[in-house]
């Protein structure tokens, strides 16, 4: 048997064409009992693969806030126990391990505002901090959102970073994840609802209004915490029905 296809015919809708009126219908249906928002997304993957070994990915930035010293050390670099072999974006090297700084590496040209990232991490080394995390609508080096795991502490938690100075907004602890194990970060946002998850299992809903514009995506440890990250995975919502 010979399976055959029926032509597209000029009236036929696009795969847009009919993801917009499945979603104007549930608006239409939903929409009498409350109000509610739908998001198309893009999404955007960086695994490392095809940056050469001891280089950072076009367009990232070493970068820290409150650095007091020299910048820590980023490069990507082969591992065998990568998520997705070869390779990862590694942490190598601090300089400056005061608990005020945190080390950071990340990039403008990913812009996000609202949707999803996330990310695999394995904490490495550390004797007064492990672990790290995401950052988020980066305006720069000083005012981000940041959420990070923290091996020693068994916690998971989320702030925002202005002007240097990092609040907490919320937080989960009692979760074990040993220090050189790879553990998933995800987090959703829009407008000011953030979901936090790690390894799959939501632990962080808050509510925050402290950065509401489009910015920069990255990675974020604290003080000597040397760290490796692995799959970054944006996905932006950008545009509402």
């Amino acid at each position: 048997m010979t399976d055959t296809m029926t032509p597209m015919r000029k009236n036929d809708m696009s795969t847009k064409q009919w993801l917009r009126f499945m979603v104007a219908s549930v608006w239409l249906v939903i929409g009498a009992f409350q109000a509610v928002e739908v998001f198309a997304a893009e999404v955007l993957t960086v695994n490392f693969d095809d940056v050469a070994q001891g280089q950072l990915p076009t367009s990232w930035t070493i970068d820290a806030t409150n650095p007091g010293g020299r910048l820590a050390e980023w490069r990507v670099e082969p591992d065998s126990n990568a998520p997705s072999r070869p390779h990862v974006l590694t942490l190598t090297t601090v300089h400056d391990t005061s608990g005020s700084v945190f080390n950071l590496c990340w990039t403008r040209d990913i812009a996000f505002q609202d949707g999803e990232i996330e990310v695999k991490v394995r904490a490495n080394t550390g004797m007064e901090d492990q672990g790290g995390g995401l950052i988020w609508r980066v305006r720069d080096a000083a005012n981000y959102y940041v959420a990070r795991y923290n091996p020693l502490e068994s916690n998971f938690r989320l702030y925002y970073v202005k002007d240097g100075e990092r609040t907490q907004i919320a937080g989960a602890r009692g979760i074990a994840i040993k220090a050189g194990e790879w553990f998933g970060i995800r987090i959703t946002h829009h407008g000011a609802r953030i979901e936090g998850y790690l390894n799959g299992k939501k632990y962080i809903e808050a509510q925050d209004e402290t950065f509401k514009e489009v910015g920069g995506v990255g990675f974020w440890t604290k003080a000597d915490a040397a760290s490796s990250f692995d799959d970054l995975r944006v996905s932006v919502a950008n545009y509402k029905f």
